[in-house]
């Protein structure tokens, strides 16, 4: 599966989320979105909802920006570092980010950064639309590989 794949097919699953959530303010639909929450309402909106596994490790887990609106990824790469292609950054560096390098491909590695995790960053950043919070996510302008 290729992050434009795995993205548009989170994407829909977001928004029909969100077409049950209608009648709640957006306080409720953040707190809806809590780990604890998802994991027994919605089961198939992640796939470590079914060992009850959080992607990172923090107690208050909420899962309403599944993936980081600073990831930034393209299928076909972003450069070429000599053999080995890269396919994913973060566009603010995080310190807790680092790379996942393989013997072709680097990958940025977010499972220690829980940036995006948090309440209030998410309320800083909330929209009801997933889409136009990751709106910069793919739509990144630079040289192809």
């Amino acid at each position: 599966m290729t992050y434009t794949d795995w993205f548009e097919s989170h994407g829909r699953k977001h928004q029909n989320i969100m077409k049950k959530l209608t009648h709640l303010s957006d306080a409720e639909i953040i707190a809806y979105f809590k780990f604890e929450n998802m994991v027994e309402k919605e089961p198939d909106f992640c796939l470590l909802y079914k060992e009850n596994k959080k992607c990172h490790e923090m107690e208050d887990l909420n899962c309403y920006l599944c993936a980081c609106p600073y990831f930034r990824f393209k299928d076909e790469g972003f450069s070429r570092e000599g053999t080995k292609v890269l396919y994913s950054t973060c566009s603010i560096d995080a310190k807790d980010g680092a790379q996942f390098i393989s013997d072709d491909a680097i990958h940025h590695d977010c499972s220690a950064c829980t940036v995006p995790h948090h309440e209030a960053y998410i309320k800083k950043h909330f929209n009801r639309d997933w889409f136009e919070v990751m709106g910069s996510v793919q739509n990144v302008k630079e040289n192809q590989v």
